[in-house]
């Protein structure tokens, strides 16, 4: 157990290494680095920058991001980065990289927003409250502007304009989920806790917080006698995760299934953006839950 951040620490410095070997083959980019360590926060992060910071993220197309394991350069930008935006406890790799290596330069963006608590963990998917997402728009604004102060304001106005797009996005979740013939959503993990908790729904969550946990046997019987009690006619599992677990209740209830994105990453060949597929999770609920 006490290898992995000697692990760590050597991979470092063979990144490094190779980084300033080729930091001479081109012009410096003097705008600040932000490394986010999944797809929302690099969007937030670059509707933020406007241009005027550099963005990376960790997790790429097609990877479930509970499962990132971070490679040589990726720990190298993490270590020489101006801002590492990332949510404490979703993945445990990025969680001890910027803990060895950029613990005074990261951003935990679930910090000053209200955390659920399901069973004993704390849910990490905050962005799925596009408040939530106006709010974490606003903190890397003032973190920006402390690393670029010059560019401060440009970087607050922005934060602005994003913040005005997600009151927008609320209300229509607001308005669309306002009539459902059934509150209750099924989904195959428990990662849509923030939405249903803004828009008043009801998570069953066929598993826990982590795509990867197998339910038992009882649990799916459990979710399956919900189901029927329920009247729900929907059952929603999600891209990069395999459909089995919400298949099974499908099966057994006769129920049908659908595609419910929680955005932590972006499927291989995606086009959609954050607003587009929230836009497409909302038509989707609206479908699936009766809503008029």
């Amino acid at each position: 157990m006490a290898r992995r951040p000697l692990l760590v620490a050597a991979t470092l410095l063979g990144a490094l290494t190779v980084a300033a070997c080729g930091s001479a083959e081109g012009p410096a980019d003097d705008r600040p680095s932000v490394v986010a360590a999944l797809y929302p926060l690099a969007y937030a992060a670059e509707q933020v920058a406007g241009g005027s910071a550099t963005v990376t993220g960790l997790t790429p197309p097609g990877i479930e991001p509970h499962d990132l394991e971070l490679t040589a350069a990726q720990v190298a930008e993490i270590a020489q980065a101006d801002l590492v935006l990332y949510v404490k406890g979703l993945q445990p790799a990025v969680d001890e990289a910027i803990a060895q290596q950029a613990a005074d330069r990261a951003l935990d963006v679930g910090e000053g927003l209200d955390l659920l608590v399901t069973g004993d963990a704390t849910d990490p998917h905050v962005w799925l409250d596009p408040v939530n997402l106006a709010s974490i728009g606003e903190a890397v604004a003032t973190r920006l502007g402390e690393v670029d102060p010059d560019q401060a304001a440009a970087f607050a106005a922005n934060a602005d304009a994003l913040a005005a797009q997600m009151i927008t996005l609320d209300q229509e979740f607001t308005d669309g989920l306002a009539t459902c013939a059934t509150r209750d959503i099924v989904v195959s993990h428990a990662a849509f806790g923030y939405l249903a908790d803004a828009y008043g729904l009801t998570q069953i969550g066929i598993s826990g917080l982590s795509p990867d946990a197998e339910p038992s046997p009882a649990r799916l019987r459990e979710v399956a006698d919900l189901v029927r009690a329920t009247g729900t006619t929907t059952i929603y599992y999600e891209t990069l995760v395999d459909p089995k677990v919400a298949q099974t209740v499908a099966d057994e209830t006769g129920a049908a299934t659908a595609v419910l994105d929680p955005l932590e990453g972006l499927p291989e060949g995606a086009t959609g953006d954050y607003a587009s597929i929230m836009r497409a999770n909302l038509a989707t609920l609206i479908a699936g839950q009766g809503c008029s």
